[in-house]
Formats: structure tokens, sequence, C-alpha cells
């Protein structure tokens, strides 16, 4: 049996197929909104969500401290 280690993103290593799309892949700023694949992403999220717009967060704990924030008074 084989095993794989999904602890961390650290441990493991990007195949030649994952390092070629990497490296071929549209880039942008996101932070300005001109991140073509976090649009794409966003855009399809919206979508299949019946939303009319999403927010991509990088990990689980941004996502959780700004719906935290957001629902939150002030």
């Amino acid at each position: 049996m084989r095993l794989v280690d999904l602890r961390s993103d650290t441990l493991t290593r990007p195949t030649p197929a994952m390092r070629k799309a990497m490296a071929e892949a549209e880039v942008g700023d996101d932070v300005y909104g001109e991140d073509p694949t976090v649009s794409r992403l966003q855009a399809m999220a919206a979508e299949m969500l019946g939303a009319e717009a999403a927010l991509f967060f990088p990990t689980g704990t941004m996502a959780n401290q700004v719906a935290l924030l957001h629902s939150s008074p002030r």
C-alpha cells in the first residue's frame, strides 16, 4: 500500500506536470483584482452558490476571521 501524507503542503513535492502548470499559469496581482485565475475561481464559486459574488480566502483561518468580523457588532 502506498502512503499519502497530507499533514502539510510542505511535506509533498510537486510533480513535473505541476511545475509546468505553475510556470505557465496566467498571473496577476490578486489584491488589485488582476489575477485571472482567482477571478475565474470566484466567479465559478458565485455561480455554483447562486450568489452575486464570492471571495477567495487562502486559508480557512482567514475565512473564519472575516466571517466573525463581518457578523460581530463593532
